[in-house]
């Protein structure tokens, strides 16, 4: 008999919030809109991965054959264009300035002589750091023809000392190495950001979503009015909780099915996960996320005030996550911060299986600290809410709840 009433309080419970939610249109436009629209606007503003085709100026005050050879090659790199040639840095200098060009090379007047000399000589590379794509574009491909220019040298010298043929080439390239990225092999912006993102996403709309409930019902005076008062007592508020928290759950799983599945395969992203072992690891994430929503989201006193909480924690909570920032270089506080919030083991949990192909047993430390803070803000959620209670009791209760 207990059993039973058990069960039927809990869906009541999970009837109960699932017609809020589909009763309020800001929620379902958040839930079922602001949530797949945003990942594709970040997967389609990210879909060239890198940075490529930037315009560069050149000035070459050397005039010789080595320099117009650097420079052609430069020219044929996918990273930039040799745009402009131009015969003083200070011109160089002003296209940087009207955002005309990303950088600059400079091949000084002994360029060519120290060369042929056999002398060591020296080229200059400028680039624009107001973002880094630009630099990292300009740096590995100057860097590309840099080593190519080296070799291509080194065996002018070595024909000149009359040694050629298969001698040249290992003495030219004593140690053979091959560039492997591992995990990230395009080296695009949206394979490295757009996973990580994609996690966030779920676990900021979600917030957002349960703030607002929250909020609305504060507003209104109803954050326990709509409950029995059968449910109001100590071990009845844990039922709200669970209907509530199913009531999302149900709700956000095909979302996050979309999320973490769809778009990966949608945009061409690295996409190694095991079906099974994502669903293990997105259970318990879901479960974090919603209960740490939900204690938030009872101290929300209006419905816009979740809309700020949400703005002041995403940009905190990426950056906390390791996923733009390593945590090893991180302050230990600022690390131990961090394992407070379910996007932190979320968005590092599904980096490693999706991105890199690993099994539930390598993300281990993360599904249990999942597992641990669904516990933890499960229980912070009965306590919150059994507190709103408290204060709201006797007179004022039957007035505001």
């Amino acid at each position: 008999m207990k059993q039973t009433t058990l069960f039927c309080d809990i869906k009541d419970m999970f009837l109960q919030e699932l017609r809020r939610i589909f009763h309020d249109g800001g929620v379902v436009l958040l839930f079922c809109v602001a949530s797949l629209l945003y990942p594709l606007i970040f997967g389609v503003v990210y879909r060239n991965e890198v940075v490529q085709n930037l315009p560069i100026a050149v000035v070459d005050d050397s005039r010789s054959t080595e320099s117009r050879r650097f420079a052609h090659k430069l020219d044929a790199t996918p990273e930039m264009n040799v745009d402009y040639r131009c015969c003083t840095m200070a011109e160089a200098e002003r296209l940087v300035r009207q955002r005309k060009a990303y950088g600059i090379v400079y091949f000084p007047s002994d360029y060519g002589s120290r060369l042929a000399d056999g002398r060591t000589a020296r080229a200059c590379l400028f680039c624009d750091m107001s973002s880094f794509l630009y630099y990292r574009s300009l740096f590995s491909g100057t860097t590309a023809v840099l080593v190519d220019e080296l070799k291509q040298v080194e065996s002018d010298r070595y024909a000149r000392a009359g040694i050629v043929g298969e001698e040249v080439e290992q003495l030219t390239s004593p140690v053979p190495y091959n560039d492997v990225k591992l995990y990230l092999p395009g080296g695009g912006f949206a394979s490295f950001l757009v996973p990580a993102l994609l996690v966030l996403v779920i676990h900021q709309t979600l917030f957002l979503g349960v703030g607002i409930l929250s909020g609305s019902a504060r507003e209104r005076g109803e954050t326990l009015r709509d409950v029995p008062v059968r449910l109001r007592s100590r071990w009845g508020i844990h039922r709200v909780t669970v209907g509530r928290a199913a009531a999302y759950f149900v709700v956000y799983l095909p979302i996050t099915a979309v999320l973490l599945i769809g778009l990966p395969h949608l945009f061409g992203l690295p996409h190694l996960a095991r079906l099974g072992d994502l669903a293990l690891f997105v259970v318990p994430f879901l479960a974090a996320s919603i209960f740490f929503s939900m204690t938030v989201g009872n101290f929300v006193r209006g419905r816009d005030t979740g809309i700020l909480v949400c703005i002041f924690f995403s940009v905190i909570l990426l950056f906390l996550s390791g996923a733009v920032w390593p945590q090893c270089s991180m302050p230990a506080l600022w690390r131990w911060f961090s394992y407070l919030f379910p996007s932190t083991h979320g968005i590092q949990g599904f980096i490693r299986i999706n991105s890199m192909g690993a099994g539930l047993s390598s993300v281990a430390f993360e599904v249990k600290m999942l597992w641990a803070l669904a516990g933890f803000y499960f229980l912070t959620a009965c306590g919150s809410l059994r507190l709103i209670r408290f204060l709201r009791g006797g007179r004022r209760f039957k007035e505001l709840v």
